[in-house]
């Protein structure tokens, strides 16, 4: 098990160490973060093609980043084609994946005539683009799942652990998995992970009983179950929340669990990660019957196999916010509103159609994107709630 555990991590590593990038960069409080949505804007003249500057990791000198940076392109590129009656200048500026290079290259595209900024990626830079272009009243939709440094004129395009702890959460509760302990990892996504499932239980019908941390380590891993076992046992437990990643500790605590007597025939595993990357995840014997959240997968596979036909090669992970950021400034300016790119227009309630499913972006700068709800069986992916397809439906 140790040597699938360590084969599997490194298969992980290569596929979900951007994913991690966004939830862990940038601790410190935002500067503009917590100041609550912003309503201002630029007013612009949607008859005239709308100027778009495009934030994206390249010049970095990292391979990862250099991918990553042409699929966000391609996808906004591919975003245009699909517009009504919308015309996008789009203007790309390379960051070089750091905070004062975003600064300056967000400064120079709203100089060059920018009107609102997608992206740029990691969340220190996302931020200070957003501090950058404040005074000239931008909005920055940037690719981050970072929540600390969402307000203000940054709104983070990233699906979020809060938005997929209140879609789980709300979801075991009608199902009756409403005694729920919290698994998580001491570092910063673990702690950050077991924040949002805690406040999703706080406005849901379930009650949290228990919480259990860990070093995150093998040694912390093993060490932590035999609480795991105590929590639920003494506190009666229906459902077993985890942080953990197939990178950072789900195969390990998926095997010892059970085997320490936390059957997952009475106790429901419950995963705020994709537990479908990378697919291997997919053949652990523990995960069988577990739930976790994904994107709307029709949606998915539609934009999947619309980018393989324009580009020849499956798209990034990542590279569906660039499509939607578009899809979003595109669907606004169609309404021929001159206020088109303002904080009030872009959190319009009725959302977007974006990539991988319905999102909509909220005054305080976070997001909600429509998810399903999903198992595994027979080491494959069942879909068991599907995803809303507007914000009255089951998981709003």
């Amino acid at each position: 098990m140790f040597a699938f555990f360590k084969t599997l991590r490194k298969a992980a590593r290569r596929a979900l160490v951007p994913v991690a990038a966004l939830a862990l960069a940038a601790c410190d409080p935002a500067a503009l973060g917590g100041l609550g949505g912003s309503s201002g804007g630029p007013r612009i003249d949607t008859s005239q093609p709308v100027p778009v500057a495009l934030l994206v990791p390249r010049g970095s000198g990292q391979a990862s980043d250099e991918l990553l940076a042409n699929n966000l392109e391609n996808a906004a590129r591919l975003a245009m084609r699909d517009l009504q009656g919308v015309q996008i200048d789009l203007r790309v500026y390379g960051t070089a994946g750091n905070a004062g290079t975003a600064a300056s290259q967000a400064a120079q595209a709203v100089n060059d005539g920018a009107q609102i900024i997608v992206g740029p990626l990691y969340a220190e830079a996302a931020n200070a683009a957003g501090v950058a272009v404040a005074p000239q009243n931008v909005n920055v939709l940037a690719f981050s799942n970072n929540t600390s440094i969402a307000g203000g004129n940054v709104f983070v395009l990233g699906s979020t652990f809060e938005n997929i702890a209140n879609r789980l959460v709300g979801y075991a509760a009608r199902q009756g998995k409403d005694r729920v302990v919290v698994v998580h990892a001491q570092d910063v996504a673990g702690q950050v992970g077991r924040n949002a499932i805690q406040q999703a239980i706080s406005r849901s019908n379930a009650t949290l009983v228990g919480t259990v941390d860990y070093p995150l380590s093998q040694q912390g891993l093993v060490a932590a179950v035999p609480r795991v076992k105590s929590a639920v046992d003494n506190s009666g437990a229906n459902a077993v929340f985890m942080t953990a990643a197939p990178a950072a500790g789900l195969p390990l605590l998926s095997q010892l669990l059970p085997e320490a007597g936390v059957s997952p025939a009475t106790t429901q595993y419950v995963g705020l990660t994709r537990w479908d990357l990378p697919p291997q995840t997919l053949e652990l014997p523990g995960v069988q019957g577990g739930w976790f959240a994904l994107p709307d997968p029709a949606r998915s596979s539609a934009f999947q196999s619309q980018y393989q036909a324009a580009y020849g090669s499956a798209p990034h992970p990542l590279a569906g916010l660039a499509f939607d950021g578009i899809a979003a400034i595109g669907a606004l300016a169609a309404q021929g509103n001159s206020g088109a790119l303002t904080g009030a227009a872009l959190t319009q309630g009725s959302g977007f159609q974006g990539a991988s499913g319905i999102f909509r972006l909220r005054p305080d700068g976070t997001n909600e994107r429509g998810l399903a709800i999903a198992t595994v069986r027979d080491n494959k992916v069942a879909v068991i709630d599907a995803a809303p397809r507007g914000f009255s439906g089951a998981g709003f």
